[in-house]
């Protein structure tokens, strides 16, 4: 077997499931882990592809990935879904973001940067801020 070619993390709060393919599709592992050996882990393996689902947290994660040499893609929730193949879970999870990540037509959102998810906080914000206010005046 070879190395692996794409990791595949489905993110929680305290746990992140992972699952590892090789170039021709086969399993390379399936692994439980902490928040605090992620990065050591990754670290360890060999250059590849890391898929996440996309989410805010997806975004911090693909950051400190990306930064120890790996390609970061994030698939957005609604096309990973298709690709669960069984009943829903944190380790079927994880095998459908690897599988939707190696499709040659999917679609992945760009890691964002710190100002960037700062500045879209404050832009909904205020945008929550301008409704509640609405909301205000037309219940007169």
């Amino acid at each position: 077997m070879g190395q692996v070619s794409m990791i595949g993390i489905d993110l929680a709060k305290n746990s992140f499931q992972l699952h590892g393919m090789h170039a021709d599709g086969s399993v390379s592992f399936r692994r439980k882990l902490g928040r605090a050996k992620l990065l050591a882990f990754v670290a360890g393996q060999p250059r590849c592809t890391v898929a996440m689902e996309a989410c805010g947290g997806a975004h911090h994660w693909g950051r400190e990935i990306g930064a120890l040499g790996h390609e970061v893609r994030l698939v957005p929730p609604i096309y990973v879904k298709p690709y669960v193949k069984r009943q829903k879970n944190d380790v079927t999870d994880a095998e459908a973001i690897c599988e939707a990540a190696s499709r040659p037509t999917m679609n992945f959102v760009a890691v964002k940067t710190q100002e960037q998810q700062a500045r879209m906080m404050l832009f909904r914000t205020r945008d929550l801020l301008v409704r509640q206010r609405t909301q205000t005046i037309n219940a007169r």
